[in-house]
Parts: C-alpha cells; sequence; structure tokens
C-alpha cells in the first residue's frame, strides 16, 4: 500500500504550480523557450539537490565530453559508475545532478564519473550518443576494466545509457556490467499506451517535443535512438525502475519483456502510485528510500563489493 506521505508529497507536486500562483500546470509545446527550461533546471537544482556532506567533486582529465568524478569519503576509482544525466536530451547538466549522482556515490561507496553530452535541438542524434560512448572508451583508456563499469542514468539519461549499449554491441566494444535505470525513456515515438497517463514530474507535451528535437530528421524509432527497437541480446545485467503513474511506465515494462526473451537477466520494478524517477526523490518517503537502496544494492553486487 501506498505511504501517506508519498500521497502528500506527490500531491504536493502536482500541483507546485500553485506556489507560483497559476491555475493550470505547465505544458511544453514548440514555443517553449529551450533557455528558460535550462535555466529553472540549473536554479531548481542549485537550491534543492545539495550534494550529501563529505562529497568530493574533481574535474575529469577528459575533453569531448568534458566531466567530472564524484567521490565520497574514501571511495575509489578502480569501479566506477558512469552517469547519465537525464532531461529530455535538451536540458539538464553534470551540475545539476550532482545532487542525484552525490546520493548514488554515498550509497555505493563507489566513484561516479558524469559527462556533459551535447544538448538537442543545436545537437541533435547521434551527437548525445557518440559523447557517451566516448566518455565510456575515456574510462577504458584509463586502465578501468569494463567488469567494473556500470551505467546508470535517469529519463532521457537513462535511455541513453540502454542506446549505448547496443552501441557498444555494434562497435564491437566490452559491456559494462550492468545498467541501473530510472524510468528510462526507451520509445522516443511515444507509443505505449502510458503516454496518456499525468505525471506531475513529466509536464504535458514534454516527450513529444523532446522527441522531435532529439531525433531531428532521423526515424524515432531507430535502436540507437529508441534502444526499445533494439536487439537486445548480450546485453548486461539491466535494473529498471519505473513509476506506476508516469508516461514511460510502457517504455519499462516493453523493454524489460524484450530483453528477458533474448536472456538478459533484466529487473523491472514498479513502484506503486509512484512518478517519474521517484528514486532520486529519497529520502522524502518510504517507497523512494527503497527504491534507492534496490539500486544501491544492485550496482554493489554488479561491482563485487
Amino acid at each position: 500500500m501506498q505511504s501517506l506521505r508519498s500521497r502528500a508529497i506527490i500531491f504536493l507536486l502536482k500541483h507546485r504550480h500553485w506556489f507560483s500562483l497559476k491555475l493550470k500546470a505547465e505544458v511544453i509545446d514548440f514555443k517553449t523557450p529551450i533557455r528558460q527550461m535550462r535555466d529553472k533546471v540549473e536554479k531548481s537544482a542549485a537550491r534543492m539537490a545539495k550534494m550529501p556532506e563529505g562529497m568530493e567533486v574533481v574535474p575529469a582529465d577528459m575533453q569531448n565530453p568534458t566531466g567530472e568524478i564524484l567521490r565520497y569519503k574514501d571511495s575509489q576509482d578502480d569501479r566506477m559508475i558512469l552517469y547519465f544525466h537525464g532531461g529530455g536530451y535538451v536540458m539538464g547538466s553534470v551540475k545539476s545532478h550532482r545532487g542525484i549522482v552525490g546520493k548514488f556515490v554515498k550509497g555505493t561507496g563507489f566513484s561516479a564519473l558524469c559527462f556533459e553530452y551535447r544538448l538537442a535541438p543545436e545537437h541533435p542524434f547521434p551527437a548525445a550518443l557518440n559523447d557517451a560512448v566516448a566518455a565510456y572508451q575515456w574510462l577504458l583508456d584509463q586502465g578501468t576494466d569494463p567488469s567494473r563499469i556500470v551505467f546508470m542514468g535517469d529519463s532521457a539519461g537513462a535511455g541513453l545509457a540502454l542506446a549505448t549499449l547496443l552501441a557498444l554491441k555494434e562497435k564491437g566494444l566490452p559491456q559494462p556490467a550492468g545498467a541501473a535505470v530510472m524510468s528510462p525513456w526507451t520509445d522516443v515515438a511515444c507509443t505505449g499506451e502510458s503516454y496518456k497517463k499525468t505525471d506531475p514530474l513529466a509536464p504535458k507535451g514534454s516527450f513529444s517535443v523532446y522527441g522531435k528535437y532529439y531525433a531531428g530528421d532521423n526515424d524515432k524509432t531507430s535502436p540507437l535512438i529508441s534502444p526499445l527497437y533494439g536487439n537486445m541480446e548480450g546485453l548486461p545485467p539491466l535494473f529498471l525502475s519505473v513509476g506506476e503513474n508516469e508516461r514511460v511506465l510502457d517504455d519499462s515494462v516493453r523493454f524489460a519483456e524484450k530483453a528477458k526473451k533474448t536472456g538478459v537477466d533484466a529487473t523491472l520494478k514498479v513502484g506503486e502510485g509512484m512518478v517519474h524517477c521517484y528514486p532520486v526523490l529519497s529520502p522524502l518517503f518510504p517507497e523512494a528510500k527503497e527504491a534507492m537502496d534496490a539500486i544501491c544494492a544492485f550496482v554493489k553486487r554488479r561491482l563485487g563489493e
């Protein structure tokens, strides 16, 4: 049964526009200024996403893309989380996601590399994917064994992480030890029935607008854009977390089912009454903390704690 605390917090999130004296919730369309959305994300992160005490941020010695490593106390870099930040492929950054990534670094005891992939619409597909492959290649070039790397990501970043696994297969590069993704956007074509749902953390119109910006003139069902349509055979163990009440629910359910049919060890956790990327709301309510703990446990198992 869903906790009263989660119900209350999700209610406040759903009606957060009231605090700005607006009668209606935000709607995203092609007239919505990209720069305004990006600035809003950065300001919100600066206000709310505080990193755990004891976290160290170190610029990574990498270019194209740039990135940074988060370390917590005595965490070592021989085992690494490669984190793919969310933001619909059009916004979000390493800085905006420090608070989120920091929770997983603290929860697992492993350092994390977060990188700045290029954003749409200025840089549509395959810019972000190329940057993701380059970030993984940088870790390999540093001598990090692929069996000691786990991919993590949220929303569009989670979809990018799964697409990167497919790209590595195409390129003949080794797979990481696993991937733990939250509310992955695996179907940029938005064909699932769950896209009819209402989710307070993903404004109406957002996925269709962001999908057009990211795909550009390319087919939205291309597997490297929408990994749901790819051949998943040979992928490493996966952990997918998604909320029951969110638009990309079917993206996770369909991806997990398809992966299992090809022999992939895929675990799917659907949070009752939960919303988009709810684990990052830990420790605000018990369902989020439980999901965060489950993700951290998966990462620890895959990296051989």
